[in-house]
């Protein structure tokens, strides 16, 4: 069969739509076709690329690495599709949903006063915002941006830097006069710690003792799903926790927080990035206007 007999592009979105939608059955619904159909063209697709793409002796759609390849290169290639018919009617212009997902603390201190001049900027463009700190799978999750603190771990994903927070412990002013004000890292012992109620990849707090790095667990009677969570439940002098300068300075400025055990802590940072999936030259024009808006906009620090 000539190639020009098969509608290649069609394929392919099929095929991104079972992906997104985890199954036949949904990427039939919204292709109005029979199950069976769409089986019979990911056998032949299978059949034509000469590799699997689905594993279906499970009840959950898993791709094998071939089909996660072909779905990270079918997208690139819809959405230049997508670009190049929308940029011969708009002049390159940004239109479009952008799908982001951003920890809440970015979200509230840093996305939400931008979004206004972003959305004036590119009034062709609308934004779904969907805030956790939770790690979410971009191959799994609807999203086209996500952003994430901390080191970043799958190779699979393009990143851009957003910038890098400074960490610092602090605590309500009623809460520390309570409990007293820790002047070295040992008095941590008699403190509330409060923490995240999921696997971080810190194992606790890093601070100095006697010039020695040290880590301090989060040992404490609450945790949180979230940096503004732990933050609200600091203000409210629950205990001590560690968050980023960015979220927490106003609060000091208006003594709601006081930053304790400075002369103890060690500097670090926590990067923050956008990933997505693709190659940077390949995005859509919304999503490369949102990452250069945000690199250029993020004060992160």
């Amino acid at each position: 069969m000539s190639r020009l007999d098969v509608n290649r592009s069609g394929e392919m979105e099929v095929f991104a739509r079972i992906v997104e939608l985890g199954g036949f059955s949904p990427a039939a619904r919204a292709f109005r076709m029979t199950p069976s159909a769409v089986s019979k063209l990911v056998a032949r697709l299978e059949a034509r690329i000469g590799a699997r793409l689905v594993n279906r002796s499970t009840r959950k759609l898993q791709l094998t690495p071939e089909g996660l390849a072909f779905y990270e290169r079918s997208t690139r290639i819809l959405a230049d599709l997508d670009e190049a018919e929308r940029g011969a009617s708009t002049g390159e212009r940004a239109t479009g949903r952008i799908r982001l997902n951003t920890n809440a603390s970015f979200g509230t201190h840093i996305l939400a006063p931008l979004v206004p001049e972003f959305l004036a900027l590119h009034p062709g463009v609308s934004l779904n915002i969907v805030q956790t700190d939770a790690v979410i799978d971009l191959m799994e999750e609807p999203t086209d941006i996500a952003v994430r603190a901390g080191p970043l771990k799958s190779s699979r994903l393009m990143a851009r830097k957003l910038g890098a927070a400074r960490m610092m412990i602090v605590g309500a002013p009623a809460y520390l006069e309570r409990r007293g004000t820790p002047e070295s890292v040992d008095d941590l012992d008699r403190h509330n710690r409060l923490g995240f109620c999921y696997a971080r990849s810190s194992k606790g707090w890093p601070l100095m003792r006697d010039g020695v790095a040290v880590a301090i667990p989060t040992v404490g009677s609450l945790q949180a799903s979230d940096g503004e969570a732990l933050r609200h439940l600091a203000i409210a002098g629950a205990g001590l926790a560690r968050l980023a300068a960015f979220t927490v300075r106003e609060d000091i400025e208006r003594r709601r927080l006081v930053p304790v055990l400075e002369n103890c802590n060690p500097g670090d940072l926590e990067e923050v990035h956008a990933v997505y999936l693709g190659q940077g030259g390949m995005l859509p024009a919304r999503m490369r206007a949102l990452l250069d808006f945000l690199a250029a906009r993020a004060r992160v620090s």
